[in-house]
Order: C-alpha cells, then sequence, then structure tokens
C-alpha cells in the first residue's frame, strides 16, 4: 500500500494505517504524506516507510512507483486527503495501473463522480470507498436478514447520525479539521450532510437493498458564521414505496458519534446502533425481542467471516473500517494471481455508493433550496 495524505496532525490517516495492517494482508511502502516535503517527509521517518519511497507529491508517488518491478512497486494507494484532493489522484492512480481505496464522500462533486466511475470500469481496477459503518458483521447480518425476508416487505426507515463537535464555531480556532470540513472550497457544497448524512444515506441503502427515489430536504446553518450546514433532515421515498427519516446534525451538543439505524417490515423490524455495534436487534408482535450478538455461531457465514474473535469480545470501529481494507486486499491479490475473488470479498463499498452518496449530496441541497415538496434523486 502506498498513501495519499494522513501525515503528522491528520485524524483519519491514522485510522487507515490501523486498519489496513491489522490482518496482516497490507503493508505499507510508500507515501505523499503531505502537499509539503519536509511534513512528508518527516511523517515518513515517523513510520519507518523507506525514505527512497517518501515523495514530495502524489504525483511524483505515482509515476516513480510505476517505474519499480511489480514484485516491489505498490499495488494500490489509500486516499486519505480532505475532499477536493480526491478525484486527481485517484484517477492518475488507476490510470497508471493501480488499484484505489478512497476516503468519502467521494469526491468534491457528481460530475467528478461520473467521470471517475468511468474510469474505474475503463481501467478495471478495484476500488473501495471507505464507508465504515458497513463493515461492522452485525449490520452485514441484519442486511442478510433482510434480504432473506425476515421482516417482510419493507415500510419505514428511521436513520439518525448525532454529533455535537461542531456546536461552536471551531473554525475560527486552529482545529484542522473544522477548517476543511467547514470550507466550501476543500468540503464541497455540503457541509453536515456531506460529512455524515452521506454515511447515513448509504447504511439504510445497504441494509435494505432498496435505492431512494426522491427526498424532501430540511438543512441549517445553526452556528454564526458557518458557510455550509451544520444541521438538517431529510425525508425519503425508496423504490419499493417504503419511506423514510434521516437526521443528522453535528451541533447537538454533548454528543458524541451516536449513529443509528431502524428499519420496519410488515412481519418485525430491526435495530442496530454504533453505541452498541456488537448487538442486533430484532422486534416481531406478540414475540419477545431478540439480540443477536457478535462473534456467534448462528450468525451467517458474512457476518462471521467479517468477524475476528468469539462472542463476548468486542470488535468496534478499527475493526470494521478493516474489514474493508481486508475484502478489498483479497479481492487485489486474486486479481494479482489471475484468480476469481470469493463473492464474500466483495462485500466492501464501491464506486456505485460513491456516485449515490454524491448524487445525495446534490440532491439534498437542490431540495433544501426549493420549494417544492419533493425532489427527484437525480445521478
Amino acid at each position: 500500500m502506498g498513501m495519499i495524505g494522513g501525515g503528522a496532525g491528520a485524524f483519519i490517516g491514522v485510522i487507515h494505517r490501523m486498519a489496513a495492517i491489522m490482518d496482516g494482508e497490507i503493508e505499507l511502502v510508500c507515501g505523499a504524506f503531505s502537499s509539503d516535503p519536509d511534513k512528508s517527509k518527516k511523517s515518513g521517518r515517523d513510520l519507518n516507510v523507506d525514505p527512497t519511497r517518501v515523495y514530495n507529491s502524489y504525483q511524483e508517488m505515482i509515476v516513480k512507483e510505476k517505474e519499480l518491478p511489480d514484485d516491489v512497486r505498490m499495488d494500490f494507494v489509500s486516499i486519505v486527503t480532505p475532499n477536493h484532493v480526491h478525484f486527481e489522484p485517484a484517477k492518475l492512480a488507476m490510470e497508471n495501473g493501480f488499484h484505489v481505496v478512497l476516503d468519502k464522500p467521494m469526491t468534491l462533486d457528481l460530475t467528478e463522480a461520473k467521470e471517475l466511475k468511468e474510469i474505474v470500469q475503463k481501467t478495471r481496477k478495484y476500488f473501495c470507498l471507505t464507508h465504515t459503518y458497513t463493515g461492522y458483521p452485525l449490520v452485514k447480518e441484519a442486511r442478510v436478514q433482510v434480504a432473506a425476508g425476515r421482516l417482510g416487505n419493507i415500510r419505514k426507515i428511521l436513520v439518525t447520525y448525532p454529533q455535537g463537535w461542531l456546536s461552536s464555531f471551531l473554525e475560527g480556532s486552529q482545529d484542522k479539521q473544522a477548517s476543511w470540513r467547514t470550507d466550501p472550497s476543500k468540503s464541497g457544497i455540503a457541509g453536515c450532510m456531506g460529512d455524515i448524512g452521506t454515511h447515513a444515506f448509504n447504511l439504510a441503502e445497504y441494509i435494505t437493498g432498496l435505492k431512494v427515489t426522491q427526498i424532501s430536504a430540511d438543512l441549517h446553518i445553526i452556528v454564526e458564521g458557518r458557510k455550509l450546514d451544520d444541521d438538517g433532515a431529510v425525508l425519503l421515498k425508496f423504490d419499493n414505496g417504503a419511506t423514510g427519516v434521516l437526521v443528522a446534525s453535528q451541533v447537538m451538543a454533548g454528543e458524541e458519534n451516536n449513529l443509528n439505524i431502524k428499519i420496519y417490515g410488515e412481519q418485525g423490524g430491526v435495530k442496530w446502533s454504533h453505541r452498541e455495534p456488537n448487538s442486533l436487534i430484532f422486534i416481531a408482535p406478540d414475540k419477545p425481542v431478540e439480540t443477536w450478538r457478535a462473534g456467534t455461531k448462528y450468525l451467517s457465514e458474512v457476518a462471521r467471516h467479517n468477524t475476528r474473535i468469539t462472542a463476548g469480545h468486542p470488535e468496534g470501529y478499527i475493526e470494521a473500517f478493516a474489514n474493508h481494507y481486508r475484502n478489498f486486499s483479497l479481492c487485489v491479490k486474486a486479481q494479482l494471481e489471475g484468480e476469481q475473488p470469493k463473492e464474500q470479498w466483495l462485500d466492501f463499498p464501491g464506486i456505485e455508493d460513491g456516485v449515490r452518496g454524491m448524487a445525495f449530496i446534490e440532491s439534498v441541497i437542490a431540495s433544501s433550496k426549493s420549494q417544492d415538496k419533493w425532489t427527484e434523486f437525480t445521478m
């Protein structure tokens, strides 16, 4: 693995590295860790990367890595930069023969997302978008059970993602994360809805297997002086006739990272919470509540494949992140060896998730500005 971004002071780059190396499938061999060459070199030293493979720019890294022998050069690149530096390095990497892991949201806008999809299809390189929460084994179990018809026809989806870290004007301080995430030139046209609303949207579509067709959004800028939305609610219509509600906010003071989803069908419901990720709750009329637990033998093969330890030993955020990296790496290795990947290895967010995420952002912004009750979800 090579890495673009993620140098000293970065938050998500550290998470990516921990997740990537967890299963012993991936080794960090090179990087352009900062747009500042000195910071990139320092970060490389801190990470014990060969100094000759710590580069001044991502352009230099991709060109020079391509010149190395097949058994030496990186096989894929992990891109952990702010949103406005997603498209160009991903495009350059794939066009030069490298697979890509990319942090979400995928690009700065929908136009870039569609072009990136064309590049993925043309180059036939593996592409993973790190929507972390679909990596949890019990989220995968919920998807399996919904697909098997346990809930019957899906009628209602409620997904909420409250945070409180932007309850004050942090971008007016030295907070690097707040500064770029609230800057339209770096984050894109959405703030909260781009940062965490896309996670909630992706989770709802992943578990149910349904697609959003219409939305009605109400977005707000709560903190004075902020340039992008920090709070909002979205009504959803799905392609089977189900309806839903998505709430995302970063100004709910005191909340940490409290993602929750509830899905109801004609025969019962299922609930999952990021606060209790190793439990999956099933409810049904005239039946006792069931709590399914991670690591147990009664779970599906998909859930067990994405679990490392036995029941009663909690797995969390890093492990969910690592599931995407492991499945992605197994597919890359299979391609390198001329083999077909197993179906369960292909279970990681990809280019279609990225395009739909960008379409969600643009549709939500358009809906919030519109006087119409409903806006078509368009790609």
